[in-house]
């Protein structure tokens, strides 16, 4: 049975989410929830993960080019993980996302041009480059 995976593109202020699924490997944008210093609204996760049912959550690591910890960033993300885990029971697995907010943006700009690069669709986007990247990682 193909396995339906969320991931997340943790940020300060804004966490995109996005939807996949393991039999097609690909991933479609969910929303962007506001982030008050890296704190989201758990109920509004909460109502998204009771209505996908995902079997797996994936979390952006942000890192360096070289793989190296962000200063503050890297750990607000793993505990965000963490937190995932705590809260829903969920497996949670980090996923290097070194360059997925260029490679969003990118995608974006060739779809919808400079309207399309609002920062909620960015974050969403950027989600979907993670998951995507995963998927690729684990079937690649």
């Amino acid at each position: 049975m193909s396995k339906t995976i969320m991931a997340f593109d943790f940020g300060t202020k804004s966490i995109g989410s996005a939807i996949g699924q393991e039999v097609t490997g690909t991933a479609s944008p969910l929303k962007a929830f506001k982030a008050n210093d890296g704190i989201p609204n758990w109920d509004d996760i909460e109502k998204q993960i009771k209505e996908w049912q995902p079997n797996l959550l994936v979390v952006g690591l942000p890192t360096d080019l070289h793989g190296k910890d962000l200063e503050s960033i890297t750990q607000r993300a793993r505990k965000f993980a963490k937190r995932l885990h705590g809260r829903f029971g969920l497996p949670v697995e980090l996923h290097d996302e070194r360059l997925s907010t260029t490679e969003a943006r990118s995608d974006l700009f060739n779809r919808g041009g400079y309207k399309a690069l609002s920062k909620g669709n960015v974050d969403c986007q950027s989600a979907v480059v993670i998951l995507e990247s995963w998927f690729e990682a684990q079937y690649g």
